[in-house]
């Protein structure tokens, strides 16, 4: 009797282990899931390419420059749940001064994927005050011009974890003058 009282004891020990083994199992799931999956990072927002159409510009005189920039713009999530953003507007910039901007729809870019959309932005030199550096600038061809963005929205994890974030963009390219093709596309 005392033999299958210790032979029962042991069933039970060897139950606990299993139990105990299960248990940090899962635990090791639970957080190496957590630390892969519910880690939400920030999106990211790049320029894929511009073309540029309508360019118009004179670099004798009042220097000037007018175009209509096609931009494709991508938003590449990078979690395991979908980035739904917010109307935002691009601008395009010469030094300081604001030449032209074009406005980005609300969407939604899915789980692991890159949403793409294109941008119709018109650019003018009004307002541009350094006349001088403007017309150095379109004397040698070469029109210097940054785009920036801000894309707020959320990103939604398995329905049951949203956290707000904010891709943003900076992207400088040069517009070459004579062929009106745009050269050294280049984000941040």
């Amino acid at each position: 009797m005392l033999e299958s009282q210790k032979s029962k004891n042991m069933q039970n020990m060897k139950c606990y282990a299993y139990i105990i083994a299960g248990v940090v199992f899962q635990t090791i799931i639970i957080l190496v899931f957590a630390l892969t999956v519910m880690r939400i990072k920030t999106p990211s927002l790049r320029l894929r390419s511009v073309t540029v159409q309508n360019l118009e510009y004179n670099a004798t005189g009042t220097p000037l420059f007018s175009m209509t920039l096609n931009a494709e713009i991508a938003v590449k999530n990078k979690n395991f749940g979908h980035f739904r953003f917010d109307n935002t507007t691009t601008n395009v910039t010469y030094g300081d001064v604001i030449v032209g901007h074009g406005d980005i729809i609300k969407g939604r870019a899915n789980a692991k994927k890159t949403k793409r959309f294109n941008v119709t932005i018109d650019v003018s030199s009004n307002g541009v005050t350094d006349s001088a550096k403007l017309s150095n600038e379109l004397n040698s061809g070469n029109l210097t011009l940054t785009s920036l963005a801000s894309l707020r929205g959320k990103v939604t994890v398995m329905k049951i974890m949203k956290k707000g974030k904010t891709a943003k963009m900076n992207c400088t390219m040069t517009v070459n003058l004579e062929s009106r093709v745009v050269h050294n596309l280049d984000c941040e």
